[in-house]
């Protein structure tokens, strides 16, 4: 991982730069920034209440005061520090979602808000606001941002709606995704940084990869962490070793009673034995064994007992006298001449 850093001392520079600013200009600019005691950054709204003025109005004084400062020679003089920032975004790959980029330099938040300052002020700098598929970003090259947003939204268009993929995968799908991309840009390390970016793909607590909104990726509760577990199993689990499953994994205790209870509940779920359950999307029938019976005989046609049980054995975790029980249900199926057995 590429190491960034700044020489500069952040307030030090703020203090030169805001020195061309008259009283209200600079009061305003220091509560919209957080450059002061209070760390907290200040809306339009709650500034215009102080001064008795409308928010419209302060943001003319914030955009005249930054427009007076690119103008002054002490902003003139501390180019080297806007020039570091710039270099430290274009080793990152030239596009920053912006909390992932402030952290990287520092912890402390007033020295974020400093740092912030500065990439508003800096005339390298183009700021995107968040929106539904991407988290607030700044880049300093047009042709960069446009072939990572285009590449981002390629990447979420061209997985299926529950697909999930390991890490190595999504990484290598992407950069083919980038193809347009300067190759200097094109590697794993900085593919994993412009993903920080977007909204519409992440990872679930497993590491896998899918469209955020997918029922592998997101996790609301203990019946999302029992589909992780059973898909990661790959075959069906009683609700007891699922509910160990997770507070081994996760580390989050699960009760079994409620484990079962999200189960039974859950669609995606299908009761396929005493306990145990599969997942539905792994092609097991729901219902009871009746049911299961009557979808095999509608599929298949007539068919003999030991073909019935065969069948049924696929589906469910069964005794076999349990099918044989059910399909002597006469109100359900009935024994043709042939010995094989047909719906009524």
């Amino acid at each position: 991982m590429p190491k960034i850093s700044t020489t500069f001392k952040p307030k030090q520079v703020t203090k030169k730069v805001l020195s061309s600013l008259k009283d209200r200009a600079f009061e305003v600019v220091v509560s919209r920034y957080g450059l002061g005691k209070d760390v907290n950054r200040k809306t339009l709204e709650s500034i215009g209440e102080v001064y008795g003025i409308t928010r419209e109005r302060v943001r003319q004084i914030e955009n005249a005061a930054i427009a007076l400062i690119r103008k002054s020679s002490s902003y003139r003089d501390e180019k080297f520090s806007f020039d570091e920032l710039e270099k430290n975004i274009e080793i990152l790959g030239g596009v920053v979602a912006e909390e992932e980029f402030l952290e990287k330099l520092t912890n402390d938040d007033s020295t974020k808000n400093h740092i912030h300052f500065f990439l508003v002020l800096g005339e390298a700098f183009t700021k995107h606001k968040e929106d539904d598929h991407f988290k607030t970003r700044w880049s300093t090259d047009d042709d960069v941002i446009k072939i990572v947003h285009n590449s981002l939204r390629n990447l979420y268009e061209n997985l299926s709606d529950n697909e999930i993929v390991t890490e190595s995968e999504l990484i290598t799908r992407f950069i083919l995704e980038l193809k347009d991309l300067n190759e200097k840009y094109r590697n794993e390390e900085i593919a994993r940084r412009y993903l920080s970016i977007t909204k519409r793909v992440s990872k679930n607590p497993l590491g896998e990869w899918g469209k955020s909104e997918s029922a592998g990726v997101r996790t609301r509760g203990i019946k999302d962490f029992a589909f992780l577990m059973m898909r990661k199993h790959g075959s069906p689990m009683h609700f007891k070793e699922v509910a160990k499953a997770i507070s081994d994994t996760f580390g989050r205790k699960t009760h079994v009673a409620t484990c079962h209870n999200e189960l039974i509940k859950d669609p995606r779920f299908v009761l396929v034995g005493r306990g145990i359950y599969a997942l539905k999307e792994w092609g097991y029938k729901t219902g009871v064994v009746r049911d299961v019976i009557a979808e095999v005989l509608r599929e298949n046609g007539p068919l003999t007992k030991e073909e019935i049980v065969e069948k049924v054995l696929k589906e469910r975790y069964l005794k076999k006298n349990t099918i044989l029980v059910n399909l002597q249900n006469s109100k359900n199926f009935i024994k043709q001449k042939d010995g094989k057995y047909t719906l009524v």
